[in-house]
């Protein structure tokens, strides 16, 4: 025991020593931070893959299993709070909240998806062109692009689909052509990163066009950028049709988007019925913290430096 505590005294017991007395299989007095991040980012994704399933599951199979017309009016049992019968509640015209929400949602997604794609398209091809070709051509797109970025979306939304009738595809049209510019950007910067590379100066040395190299070797490294900004547009074109809905700009009012539910629910809401707001509300929030915790998961593994600097 003695020539134990000497060598404490002068900072040289063993592991075994350390240890010695403690029961076996006990957890470490201590974790590092890296291990707490990581089993937060690990609960973060799961919790966002959950999210996410429940939303798809909810669209896919909540119409054929609740054999009810989401459109049928019952004049009787407007307003009626959630319960066995209808678990999310009725509206001001009887109409089933669960099935309108599941509708709405459907709506709002091909919308969010077919915007998210055609502005993920046209800013790939502009940034790629910009970064490719330098010079004047880089300057003159990235002033446009500043230019419009200037103007407020929703103002610039507005604007747009006030000039069609309402429907689908123009408030499809009103998002992505004001949602291209971030896109741009993203691309154009990773472009000019890639062609600092070695293997783009050797392409270039080897003989190989602009063309070549931009096909076979840039378009390739952005399109994971791409794709995350894609996923990334997607809960960000549902809160713009939304908008545009709830403004009675957007969708028709006898589609059922979550825009329309909400614009609907107003006066239910300052009446005391806080369920016809509040379940079309939650169906826009959901999906967009599940798309962005696995969004968030995707940027780290596709950006080690990002994830590295995570891990500090």
């Amino acid at each position: 025991m003695t020539s134990r505590r000497l060598r404490s005294a002068c900072g040289v017991v063993s592991v075994a020593e350390t240890t010695a007395g403690k029961p076996e299989g006990a957890a470490p007095a201590w974790r590092s931070r890296g291990d707490d991040r990581r089993s937060h980012r690990t609960l973060r994704l799961r919790t966002s893959a959950v999210l996410l399933t429940a939303t798809v599951l909810a669209v896919l199979l909540v119409p054929p299993l609740v054999q009810l017309d989401q459109q049928a009016v019952d004049l009787a049992a407007k307003l009626q709070a959630p319960g066995w019968a209808h678990p999310f509640g009725t509206d001001d015209v009887g109409r089933d909240l669960l099935l309108r929400c599941v509708y709405g949602l459907r709506v709002s997604l091909l919308v969010g998806m077919a915007a998210a794609l055609t502005a993920t398209v046209v800013g790939t091809a502009v940034g790629a062109t910009a970064g490719a070709l330098g010079g004047w051509v880089d300057r003159g797109v990235m002033r446009v692009v500043d230019a419009l970025s200037s103007v407020p979306h929703l103002l610039l939304g507005i604007f747009i689909v006030a000039m069609f009738r309402p429907g689908v595809w123009p408030v499809v049209a009103s998002v992505a052509l004001t949602h291209w510019l971030s896109t741009a950007r993203i691309v154009r910067a990773e472009v000019l990163s890639l062609r600092a590379r070695p293997h783009i100066d050797a392409a270039v040395s080897g003989g190989a066009s602009r063309w070549r190299v931009t096909v076979r070797h840039l378009l390739p490294g952005v399109l994971p950028q791409a794709a995350l900004a894609a996923v990334l547009m997607v809960p960000h074109a549902m809160w713009h049709e939304s908008a545009l809905s709830f403004l009675g700009l957007g969708l028709p009012t006898h589609t059922a988007s979550l825009g329309n539910l909400i614009q609907e629910a107003r006066g239910s809401l300052l009446a005391g019925q806080w369920w016809p707001t509040l379940f079309p509300g939650l169906f826009i929030i959901v999906p967009t913290l599940a798309v962005a915790g696995l969004a968030g998961a995707w940027r780290e593994r596709i950006n080690p430096r990002r994830r590295s600097e995570l891990m500090l």
